[in-house]
């Protein structure tokens, strides 16, 4: 177990320089890139190929023209969306839900209170 270095440890695995000379390298490279881009097909682009990606271009900058106007429910529905009124609108809504709830409820306890009532009353004047 000597303290000596290996000779053949310091020595490349493979003396065979792949690319012996950069400048050669990089002239075959060109080559090889004239040669793909020219292999490759090109499609032709349709007639008017570009009047119509311009025409598309400048109608996606136009802004869209409504014809009838603005109408009341569309300004209400942009007032309610706003961030500001969206908390407010979603609590009106609930409450409102929760009332109509109450009022349902309230109707059908009443119902089922005649008909106990009825019941009671007159046992066999609902069959």
């Amino acid at each position: 177990m000597g303290g000596g270095t290996n000779p053949a440890a310091l020595e490349p695995m493979n003396k065979e320089n792949i690319n012996p000379d950069p400048g050669r390298a990089e002239a075959g490279d060109a080559r090889l890139g004239a040669l793909l881009r020219a292999s490759r097909a090109s499609p032709a682009l349709p007639p008017r190929f570009q009047e119509g990606v311009w025409r598309r271009i400048e109608e996606a900058a136009v802004p869209v023209k409504v014809t009838g106007g603005i109408t009341w429910l569309d300004a209400l529905v942009a007032l309610v969306l706003r961030p500001r009124f969206a908390l407010a609108t979603a609590t009106v809504l609930i409450v409102a839900g929760a009332l109509l709830g109450v009022h349902n409820g309230n109707q059908m306890a009443h119902q089922d209170a005649q008909a106990r009532y009825l019941a009671a009353v007159a046992p066999h004047s609902l069959r």
